[in-house]
């Protein structure tokens, strides 16, 4: 698995955009070149039509203008197509207004690129990377199929990340860094 350090992977993926344009059924392409310059979070979720994937999902979407105010853009990763992709978001109740865009990884490129596969399933773990704008990995965090994660700690990691300052257990932006 890649880890902090390391150089995220190449990727040109189709995706359902973000917004209502993602309930039209027109794909667009996202790479790795897409949204250069900014910070990119990029989360993965087992598959869709399930359980706990869409709890996380919805959660990323609703705190996605508090990403865009650190000029961070927020990427969905699964194995699913864009043809699944879109059928959840037209199906699922929560996910009609996701702000976010899906990505299809249905070659598993991605997904096995960064080593996030979990092997017996067969499907991504519920990974997620924050990659700074020369596209390097500056945190990873990897959950157990059964486990949603928690964007609100994604979102107070990328704010110590830009910070360039030493961060205490449990800080929160706009709090006292530690002094050397």
């Amino acid at each position: 698995m890649l880890t902090v350090g390391d150089k995220f992977p190449s990727f040109d993926l189709t995706a359902v955009p973000g917004g209502p344009e993602g309930l039209k059924g027109e794909f667009v392409q996202i790479s790795d070149k897409s949204d250069a310059g900014k910070w990119k979070v990029v989360f993965f979720w087992p598959k869709d039509f399930t359980f706990v994937c869409p709890t996380e999902i919805v959660a990323f979407g609703k705190m996605s203008k508090d990403f865009a105010d650190r000029d961070a853009v927020v990427y969905g990763v699964s194995i699913d197509s864009e043809f699944v992709h879109l059928n959840w978001r037209l199906h699922h109740a929560d996910l009609k207004d996701l702000p976010i865009p899906m990505l299809a990884d249905i070659k598993r490129e991605l997904t096995e690129g960064t080593g996030v596969m979990a092997k017996d399933a067969g499907v991504a773990l519920r990974a997620t990377f924050i990659v700074d704008p020369h596209g390097v990995i500056r945190h990873v965090s990897v959950n157990d199929l059964s486990v949603g994660r928690n964007p609100q700690e994604i979102l107070r990691i990328l704010d110590g990340l830009q910070s360039d300052e030493l961060c205490p257990c449990n800080w929160k932006k706009g709090e006292d860094f530690i002094k050397v």
